[in-house]
């Protein structure tokens, strides 16, 4: 049990450094930029801790019941299904923590943008290779079985279709300041 309490607990920890290693980095970068940027780049700690929550949620409710389903019925007649405490949380904690950090893009597309280092062009240039990427990270993380890796490739091209999006306003926005600023 010693090591189910070590799992959660890391995963809350990591939960808790989300925003302050967001935090960290804001304040690293704020000198560079102007008080309208500042205060709106602000504004991420609290979305990129909303993003990792809400991946983690569709780790657990949607993911997680699917794959412990599908490993159920695949011993289902041959073999007993008997899991550890420690087995069954290690298993869930790998289900929903790299969704946790895949549900961050949005907010990381936004700061990279924000930061001059992505544009919309960019990512829409880039949007085949990254949909490959993005394909193999969910036939990687999730069973053998179609349905599984159409609802995980499903969100995660959502998400990179927001981040263009996201991506897009900021850039906008951004060269509009950029014409209003005095020479």
């Amino acid at each position: 049990m010693v090591w189910v309490y070590f799992m959660l607990t890391g995963v809350v920890a990591i939960t808790v450094t989300i925003p302050t290693a967001a935090y960290q980095i804001w304040k690293f970068v704020q000198p560079a930029m102007n008080r309208d940027t500042q205060r709106a780049t602000l504004l991420f700690i609290p979305a990129m801790a909303a993003l990792f929550l809400s991946g983690i949620a569709f780790g657990y409710f949607i993911l997680y019941p699917m794959v412990l389903q599908f490993m159920m019925g695949a011993a289902a007649g041959d073999f007993t299904a008997m899991y550890t405490a420690q087995r069954y949380f290690s298993f869930m904690i790998h289900m929903t923590v790299p969704f946790g950090l895949l549900f961050e893009m949005p907010a990381v597309v936004m700061f990279l943008t924000r930061l001059g280092i992505l544009n919309p062009h960019r990512l829409a240039r880039a949007r085949k290779m990254s949909y490959f990427v993005l394909v193999i990270v969910a036939v990687a993380i999730t069973p053998p079985d179609i349905l599984s890796d159409i609802v995980v490739i499903v969100p995660l091209f959502l998400l990179y279709e927001i981040s263009i999006g996201i991506s897009k306003a900021v850039y906008r926005k951004r060269l509009r300041l950029q014409d209003e600023a005095p020479l």
